[in-house]
């Protein structure tokens, strides 16, 4: 970037370098040598500038021949062996205004998207060059992503157009299509840059809903020529590996040349009109103008088992548990109140580091009779920790479900011991207790000595202790990982999917957040994380007798990564206070 800055100061005439002054004289004392020596590009760059004022008439001629005979071919359709005649433009350009319109778009292309409206006050020329295709396509590309050929559409079709079709509303006819969508022919890409991408792209990427405790993930991104909000849903209970289920919660797109429309798609009749509002920076709300649409010809008994089906693909009857019911008719309640105005919370990915036992990402879990829930795995030096992305009335969304001490790992015994409760309780009771231990001893300022783990506990690696000089947090747990052992659930553990992975990797000491209905007395017991491979891994919460398999969300969000940690860790703090 600064060396595009200097070469088109120089070329506007702003000034030269010493650097550039030094090469002219060079190039004045030997203007009768040999012409075709090879230059890189900076010195072509510079050579573009032409003769100075006090630089004699013979090193002009040779520096405007150097220049015709560098000049590649596809900046204006001359080759070396071009004639001077043939160059489009002032035989001795000073400023940019003396280069040929071709030069000038591909200097434009690389500018921010931002800066090309004061660049188009600069003069006529700048302006006309400006309304060049070429430029606001390669914006459109480049920095929102956009795949879709304008010029196209009308002949061969686009993929929005199918999207739409296929995924947005599959009620749609092909011959009921063009009346729905509007006319793209005399759209250019400035048009959808100015318009469309520029003034909405402070929503794209990863949000939580504010829908009370069960929360939600929802992904804006740039599809076709559409922005349109996806809603993540977590497969059907209990099918944790299934891939994630969307539905479109509204979008925006080009209705006419030079204004953008916004519409609601909840609901079962088709988009209609809606609003966005940008309340705060990293917070934005949707408003529906036609919540009629949301509504079932049947009441609400038949939008209750429409939700029922697409929530859980089941219905009311196939549900015998009774607590079961009431949570998901709870839900059904709650949620139904926001169908007509949401606010949404920024959110990121977490960063990932090299040290990380493996990849941090977001997850699916399965948690009793709530379901499936979205969890967010990030890594903070020694802990590994679990936030709710979606949650229940007992533990909301945004809260920490999952602390794992990666500094405390936990060796299984052989399969037939693995089978008792008893004998993993023990195992996990003992660390449990050496934690509870070095957390009195590092509040107490009186106690000046650690204390160390027992020698030769059974069932426990001897790892050095968090913090120790030349040891990374966590590395020794992973360094001293055995093989992939086999690994089987106690008896009376209850586990919502009885298809779980035989062999483990390793195991750790952790804690789970339980609590009370309304999110009261919570309070965190001890547990057992099992990581079975890169993409799984399960919990064991001993005080519940239940199990959860966690499986990785594999979707690619985009504008989702954190800026810093720093700033992922303050999100992480401020969805506790979402919800606490």
């Amino acid at each position: 970037m600064l060396l595009r800055m200097a070469v088109c100061a120089r070329l506007c005439g702003v000034g030269q370098s010493r650097r550039c002054r030094r090469r002219q004289r060079h190039s004045q004392a030997d203007q009768d040598s040999d012409s075709e020596m090879d230059m890189d590009d900076e010195e072509e760059g510079e050579r573009v500038v032409g003769k100075t004022k006090d630089e004699p008439e013979g090193s002009s001629v040779s520096r405007s021949s150097s220049c015709h005979n560098s000049r590649p071919s596809g900046a204006g359709g001359l080759g070396s062996g071009a004639s001077a005649s043939a160059f489009a433009g002032p035989p001795h350009p000073q400023s940019l205004l003396d280069l040929p319109p071709e030069l000038l778009v591909e200097i434009f292309s690389s500018l921010p998207g931002t800066a090309l409206p004061n660049l188009a006050l600069v003069c006529k020329k700048f302006r006309q060059i400006l309304n060049t295709e070429t430029i606001w396509r390669r914006r459109c590309i480049e920095e929102f992503g956009m795949r879709d050929d304008l010029r196209k559409m009308e002949i061969v079709g686009m993929s929005s157009r199918d999207l739409y079709v296929k995924r947005v509303n599959p009620q749609v006819k092909s011959g009921r299509f063009m009346k729905l969508l509007p006319d793209y022919e005399h759209m250019d890409y400035r048009d959808v840059y100015t318009h469309l991408l520029h003034p909405y792209r402070h929503i794209l990427g990863l949000w939580q809903p504010d829908i009370g405790p069960y929360g939600g993930l929802l992904n804006v991104v740039v599809d076709g020529l559409f922005i349109i909000g996806w809603m993540y849903l977590p497969p059907h209970d209990p099918r944790v590996e299934d891939p994630m289920r969307r539905r479109p919660l509204f979008r925006i797109h080009m209705w006419e040349k030079n204004k953008a429309t916004i519409e609601c798609m909840y609901g079962h009749k088709g988009p209609h009109k809606g609003d966005i509002q940008t309340v705060k920076k990293d917070e934005f709300s949707t408003k529906c103008n036609q919540t009629d649409h949301h509504r079932m010809p049947g009441g609400r008994q038949e939008e209750f088992r429409t939700w029922l089906e697409e929530e859980w693909g089941r219905t009311l009857e196939d549900i015998f548990h009774e607590h079961m019911q009431e949570l998901i008719l709870m839900k059904f309640i709650y949620t139904s109140q926001y169908d007509n105005c949401l606010t949404y919370r920024r959110i990121y990915l977490p960063p990932c580091l090299p040290s990380d036992l493996l990849q941090p990402g977001l997850f699916k879990g399965t948690y009793g009779s709530h379901g499936l829930e979205i969890i967010m795995l990030s890594f903070h030096d020694s802990k590994a920790k679990a936030t709710k992305l979606t949650g229940d009335p007992n533990v909301p969304a945004g809260q920490l479900t999952l602390e794992i001490d990666l500094n405390r790992p936990v060796r299984l015994p052989d399969l037939e011991h693995q089978r008792s409760m008893e004998e993993l309780s023990r195992l996990v009771m003992e660390v449990h207790e050496e934690a509870q231990r070095g957390l009195q001893a590092r509040d107490a300022p009186s106690e000046a000595a650690e204390v160390a783990p027992p020698q030769g506990a059974e069932g426990l690696d001897s790892a050095p202790p968090a913090g120790a000089e030349g040891v990374e947090p966590g590395a020794a747990a992973c360094s001293a990982a055995p093989e992939s052992q086999p690994f089987v659930l106690p008896l009376g553990v209850m586990a919502r999917n009885e298809v779980y992975p035989r062999t483990c990797k390793m195991c750790f000491y952790g804690t789970g957040l339980i609590a009370g209905h309304g999110f009261t007395s919570p309070e965190r017991t001890p547990g057992l994380f099992i990581l079975f491979d890169d993409d799984r891994f399960g919990f064991i919460w001993l005080e519940l007798k239940s199990f959860s398999l966690y499986s990785r969300l594999t979707d690619q969000l985009s504008h989702a990564q954190a800026p810093s940690m720093e700033r992922f860790e303050a999100m992480l703090c401020n969805m506790q206070s979402w919800t606490s």
